[in-house]
Formats: structure tokens, C-alpha cells, sequence
């Protein structure tokens, strides 16, 4: 049984930094990829970041290039998000979320962040930005 257990929100001020966790346990092969999503008041589910565990091979939304910074320890079979120069745009409920396929680098937005594709999910933690 798929499980993906997401941690690390909280509370930041403008241009701080957080890490949020994504251990992911069940998956017999290494053929699936981990999608971070976030969902603020009033909007959609829109995703952030995702990275292959077969090939690492990892996607950013243009909101959060060079700010964030997604990786994958095997060993422990959990996905980090690094979130530095967090702004008050970045507030939302944060997910991760599985899916059985990767990505070749490259690959456009709208491919890999349709939040409907995705097989698997965590549950959701707070990230808030604010003075």
C-alpha cells in the first residue's frame, strides 16, 4: 500500500526558508514520480515541483524557479522541498503527491502538474508567510 506522509510547514516571515518532507513507502519499483502541490484560499491546486525517483529528473513552476530546490534522499525514500526567499504568494496548504510514470527533463508545465493524474496522495501542511 502506497503511503506519502508530508511534514515541515509552519509559520516564516518574508524572505525565509523552510523544508518540507514527503517520505513515501509502498511502491515496489522505482518507476514513479513525487509532485509537490499547493492550494491557497479561494484557488486551485497548482504544482510546484516534481522530481523522478528513477532518474531524478526534476520540474519547477515558473513562480518558484531559484527559489526552491526539490531533491530526493533514496536511503530514506523521502522527497525534500527547499523553500528559501519565501514570499506572502507562497501561502498555502502543500501536498506531495505520486505518480506512476517520469518525466524527461524539459517537460512542460502542463503535463507534469495535472493534480487529476496523480494516483497517490499525502496529507496537506501549512506553509504561512507573513511578518
Amino acid at each position: 500500500q502506497v503511503q506519502l506522509v508530508g511534514s515541515g510547514g509552519g509559520l516564516v516571515k518574508p524572505g525565509g526558508s523552510l523544508r518540507l518532507s514527503c517520505v513515501v513507502s509502498g511502491f515496489t519499483s522505482d518507476y514513479y514520480t513525487i509532485t509537490c502541490f499547493r492550494q491557497a484560499p479561494g484557488k486551485e491546486r497548482a504544482g510546484v515541483s516534481c522530481i523522478g525517483r528513477s532518474n531524478g529528473v526534476a520540474h519547477y513552476s515558473d513562480s518558484v524557479k531559484g527559489r526552491f530546490t526539490i531533491s530526493i534522499d533514496v536511503a530514506k525514500n523521502t522527497v525534500y522541498l527547499q523553500m528559501n526567499s519565501l514570499k506572502s504568494e507562497d501561502t498555502a496548504v502543500y501536498y506531495c503527491a505520486a505518480i506512476r510514470r517520469s518525466y524527461y527533463s524539459g517537460t512542460a508545465y502542463h503535463y507534469w502538474s495535472r493534480a487529476n493524474d496523480h494516483d497517490y496522495w499525502g496529507q496537506g501542511t501549512q506553509v504561512t508567510v507573513s511578518s
